[in-house]
């Protein structure tokens, strides 16, 4: 997305949000221009929310120092995949160090999503031990099972452990029949080319429901596919066939 399709996203969606998110499963950290992005949402006097997997913490620091943003989820669990094990310890580190840093003036949620993955059980313990030892807190205190924000962990900083879910893939066949989602509920997700889709989750655009570029977000909010899903999940009833096959879900 350029620096000018932003712009025109924020002022659409302005009227209706005081918050704005940056991720749906890219790396927004990866932005040749973040500053500049960052400088458009804030001019706009929206509340800055990321997610990030990190590895781009100590590149982006200066960068992330001088702006308001209100929170940045840090996905540990994503290094225990994609970098090698002899390098866990130092990005962990990393993480924790920035997560001090930004505290003063940002929310940080440290997020391990893999405490069903038996496989987890290496990486995990070295989180929890890296944790407790930065913060001066037991390693059973942070294995206690947490709800909503997770456990506080000091002024600002929250560590959030769940289940490991599954993205949306049709291909699965373990399906859903019944289920309740923020979906048009609490979020809408805009990707890149201007596509608006229900949920963040909805990265390959399954469920299209306008282009904000083109189009009035009322407009494609009031659409009768729109209207449907959001009933739909409002009766615990799946209007979209993806949706059986993701695997986050909400209780109400």
């Amino acid at each position: 997305m350029t620096v000018e399709e932003f712009h025109v996203v924020v002022e659409k969606i302005r009227p209706f949000t005081n918050y704005i998110y940056l991720h749906v499963l890219g790396e927004p950290l990866l932005h040749p221009q973040l500053d500049e992005i960052l400088t458009i949402a804030e001019r706009s006097g929206l509340n800055i929310n990321i997610t990030t997997n990190g590895s781009l913490l100590e590149r982006k620091k200066n960068i992330l120092l001088n702006h308001s943003i209100r929170q940045i989820n840090i996905s540990l669990h994503d290094a225990e995949e994609n970098i090698s094990k002899d390098s866990w310890n130092d990005y962990i580190q990393t993480c924790l160090n920035f997560a001090t840093l930004l505290a003063p003036k940002t929310y940080i949620c440290l997020r391990l999503w893999n405490i069903t993955n038996e496989k987890s059980t290496e990486f995990n313990g070295l989180c929890l031990d890296k944790i407790a030892s930065s913060f001066n807190l037991s390693v059973e205190l942070l294995n206690k099972e947490t709800k909503g924000n997770g456990l506080k962990l000091a002024d600002h900083i929250f560590l959030q452990r769940s289940p490991r879910f599954e993205w949306p893939d049709e291909t699965n066949l373990d399906k859903q029949t019944q289920k309740n989602c923020y979906a048009l509920r609490d979020h809408i997700a805009i990707l890149a080319d201007g596509q608006v889709v229900p949920c963040c989750l909805d990265a390959d655009a399954n469920m299209k429901l306008g282009n904000i570029y083109t189009e009035n977000l009322q407009d494609i909010l009031e659409t009768q596919k729109a209207r449907d899903i959001k009933k739909g999940f409002e009766q615990r009833k799946i209007v979209e066939p993806i949706c059986a096959t993701c695997g986050f879900s909400i209780l109400l």
